[in-house]
């Protein structure tokens, strides 16, 4: 795989991992694609996902849809503003960093989004970003599974299991919830949202990232006996 940088005028500059996007003929890599009238213009906005950013799925392909979504600000920040960040430099914005990530584990196998291309606008000393990856056709967040009572003790354990599977390979998921986990037709489980997260050595933070799934979990169903998951996550030590 192979990750390019566009630099183009008025403080424009684009990543793409174009040897990923099935279609650079039909959606040329430029800053209006990260727009919501691009797609909407075309007609091509499909649904839009919950949370602080509002992402847009759209049709990119016959085939193929894609995930749109702006980064926005959350807590005390968004008093401030709620899509500027500081600027510290292109490859230290959270976008730049986010889709190398995902490209990184997409690269080990690992059930994440495929990503396309990510923009950053900056403005002096802020900048505004946006970050497009490939929609998991038909999958569910594990949220809208357990609200719904649908999460059983097979599925538990898969979860388990992945998230084993990304801390084998350092993966430090800071907001690992029952949201940012998504359970396709067949009931695998997928993990997505890589916003600053990192790769590090084992520590403490594995225990938090359980601790703060367990969180979520409970959140969404607060009867629910998570042994299951744990027991995924440790057969696989």
């Amino acid at each position: 795989m192979r990750l390019t940088a566009l630099r183009q005028k008025n403080n424009l500059i684009l990543h793409d991992a174009d040897s990923l996007c099935d279609a650079p003929e039909t959606h040329q890599i430029k800053p209006a694609l990260f727009t919501s009238d691009y797609w909407r213009e075309r007609e091509l906005i499909v649904g839009e996902a919950p949370g602080r950013g509002s992402s847009l799925f759209v049709q990119a392909t016959p085939t193929e849809q894609w995930a749109l979504r702006p980064y926005r600000r959350g807590g005390m920040a968004a008093k401030l503003s709620k899509k500027r960040y500081l600027w510290t430099g292109a490859e230290r914005t959270r976008a730049f960093r986010e889709l190398r990530l995902t490209a990184t584990l997409f690269e080990q196998g690992l059930r994440v989004p495929r990503p396309v291309a990510s923009c950053v606008t900056r403005y002096g000393l802020t900048y505004e970003a946006a970050l497009i990856t490939v929609r998991i056709a038909g999958a569910k967040a594990l949220a809208e599974l357990l609200v719904n009572d649908l999460a059983n003790e097979a599925l538990l354990k898969r979860v388990g299991v992945m998230v084993r599977r990304f801390h084998q390979v350092g993966l430090d998921h800071v907001d690992l919830n029952a949201r940012n986990i998504l359970i396709d037709p067949i009931g695998e489980p997928w993990l997505i949202d890589f916003d600053r997260c990192r790769l590090r050595e084992p520590g403490k933070w594995q225990e938090e990232n359980l601790k703060r799934l367990e969180r979520s979990i409970h959140k969404f169903k607060p009867s629910l006996v998570i042994s299951p998951l744990i027991q995924g996550y440790r057969a696989t030590s």
